[in-house]
């Protein structure tokens, strides 16, 4: 014996259930079951970064484009816009229900 305390195996709910339960959770609808799990429970910060990310790309795109690289500025310039919609999109679903943006509402 070293001396050292016995280790109790981690008792880990989203080992002992499948892949199939640890996606279902948290429970969401229709296209919002594409999204990664842990991502849906931190949407509003991962819609800000996918925003963030996508404006580097884009700006990637113009540096591209500047130097006559259409090539690298397609590619960067898609990835850009991907990354703004799907932003904008998590921050959309991250949006609460009752929020009425037209109205003057703001998200908390």
């Amino acid at each position: 014996m070293s001396g050292a305390p016995p280790t109790s195996p981690a008792d880990d709910s989203a080992a002992r259930k499948g892949l199939r339960e640890w996606w279902a959770s948290p429970p969401r609808s229709g296209m919002q079951r594409l999204i990664n799990p842990w991502e849906y429970r931190h949407l509003r910060a991962f819609g800000v970064i996918r925003i963030v990310g996508g404006l580097i790309a884009a700006t990637a795109g113009a540096i591209c484009l500047a130097y006559a690289a259409y090539g690298w500025a397609a590619f960067f310039l898609a990835v850009g816009l991907l990354n703004l919609a799907g932003g904008r999109w998590y921050l959309t679903i991250a949006r609460p229900s009752g929020a009425n943006p037209a109205a003057g509402d703001v998200l908390p």
